[in-house]
């Protein structure tokens, strides 16, 4: 990918720390990478325009929402794999969250909030099962979250450099 050949250590640190915060000061971040805010600034800019940087979310609890639910849904399609059809209208739906085209058994896998089991059944029924090529849904509900995020694994070129460089020790 082109974006990730032009990012140089710099970027990468001020990518991982506006992970970590989005919200941390231009001068925070100055200070941490050992540039001038006003430098900081452009990079971010830059960072965007490439769209390395996509946005800035805030980290909603669902659950005061009233969404506590949370499901994956396996759905299968007799849409050719070429088209995009089911997914754009999956994508539609606000309580769905991620729709992912995978391979396998499945065409599509899906990341749901709901209510609670019967809004999920409500939508499995009017709603994802009313699709027209829908085939049929496999539904998993998560009992407990133990880790979640969209946070990236960043790393600085010259440790991936030592990393790829660097090969295990074998012992006779």
């Amino acid at each position: 990918m082109a974006i990730e050949r032009t990012l140089n250590d710099i970027d990468l640190q001020i990518l991982d720390l506006l992970q970590s915060n989005a919200r941390e000061a231009q001068v925070d971040i100055a200070k941490a990478v050992g540039l001038a805010p006003s430098a900081v600034q452009e990079r971010i800019k830059k960072l965007e325009a490439r769209g390395a940087l996509r946005g800035y979310i805030a980290d909603v609890d669902p659950k005061v929402l009233g969404l506590g639910l949370l499901a994956f849904v396996a759905v299968r399609t007799d849409e050719a794999s070429s088209e995009n059809r089911i997914a754009e209208l999956l994508c539609t739906h606000p309580e769905v969250l991620e729709v992912h085209h995978v391979a396998g058994d499945d065409c599509y896998l899906i990341k749901v909030r709901a209510r609670d089991a019967e809004h999920l059944g409500q939508m499995l029924r009017t709603r994802f099962a009313r699709i027209p090529g829908v085939r049929s849904t496999r539904t998993t509900i998560v009992l407990e979250t133990v880790k979640e995020t969209s946070r990236l694994p960043i790393v600085k070129r010259e440790a991936a450099t030592v990393l790829a460089i660097a090969k295990p020790e074998v012992r006779a």
